[in-house]
């Protein structure tokens, strides 16, 4: 941990990312106030020691949309990002184990899936099954897929080269056997670092579902579908666009940060070179 700790970018994602995340993992027992219930006759109102972040113009409280909206950012990353992960690293493994014709097909599907960005594959899902959260996270899990595929793919296809793998085999291992007990743990670090930054990209894309209205659906609270709330009172209430367009550009920016630090902190070429 100290090893860790000791990179600037890891340190200070590390604490942004804590921040958030305690902050979601607070609402489900604690927030100020009831993040959809109205209160027309307080709508509007400027930050207060009543309502630290004010309210908006249904005079819900601002700080505890906040913290239900970090409880949905969460948990749309935790479940694309296990989606993506957990085909691709499965379509990976046998492209870079089978090579040959299943290696092409699984990778000309990835590219026709790569070719589908999480919003366009976000909007033909929702027109057959409708708007919701769910649809959303599905919708970035399959737009992952490709992008844990392929660096599945490349980094198990240089393990397999390596001395090890080869008195492995010869020792009488099975190829099975050595892909989970060799393979997949020499190829972890890559790959946890990049969930990481995607985690911080589907943040950022639950959040444009939202605004769009293809996310999260009213009565929860989204930052993006706060965002577009906020946009018919930027001249009134700027408060409203600003205090979530912050808490995204904080989770991103903090989740960003701890991939960059991960990834300088497990790759032994980059530590090299500091």
């Amino acid at each position: 941990m100290k090893r860790f700790f000791r990179n600037r970018n890891f340190s200070i994602g590390f604490v942004i990312s804590s921040i958030i995340v305690t902050g979601a993992l607070v609402s489900f027992v604690y927030t100020p106030y009831d993040p959809t219930a109205m209160d027309i006759r307080h709508r509007l109102q400027g930050p207060s020691q009543t309502h630290w972040l004010g309210t908006d113009h249904y005079g819900r409280d601002v700080f505890s949309r906040i913290m239900q909206g970090a409880v949905n950012s969460i948990i749309v990353g935790l479940v694309a990002v296990s989606i993506g992960m957990g085909f691709g690293v499965l379509l990976g493994s046998l492209a870079g184990y089978a090579r040959g014709v299943p290696d092409e097909v699984i990778m000309r599907l990835s590219d026709l899936l790569y070719g589908f960005p999480a919003v366009l594959s976000a909007i033909l899902i929702t027109s057959v099954f409708g708007p919701g959260i769910i649809n959303s996270m599905v919708a970035i899990g399959i737009f992952y897929i490709p992008i844990f595929s392929r660096l599945t793919r490349a980094s198990s296809l240089s393990v397999w080269e390596r001395d090890y793998i080869t008195a492995a085999r010869a020792a009488g291992r099975s190829d099975s056997s050595t892909m989970f007990r060799h393979i997949l743990p020499n190829i972890m670090a890559p790959l946890i670092v990049q969930g990481t930054i995607q985690f911080a990209v589907a943040i950022l894309a639950e959040a444009g579902l939202s605004y769009l209205g293809l996310g999260t659906q009213p009565p929860k609270a989204s930052w993006g579908q706060m965002l577009q709330e906020a946009q018919t009172f930027m001249g009134t209430s700027p408060g409203l666009a600003v205090f979530p367009g912050l808490a995204i550009g904080l989770a991103v920016l903090g989740f960003n940060l701890l991939g960059d630090g991960l990834r300088d902190t497990l790759d032994p070429k980059m530590t090299g070179a500091r």
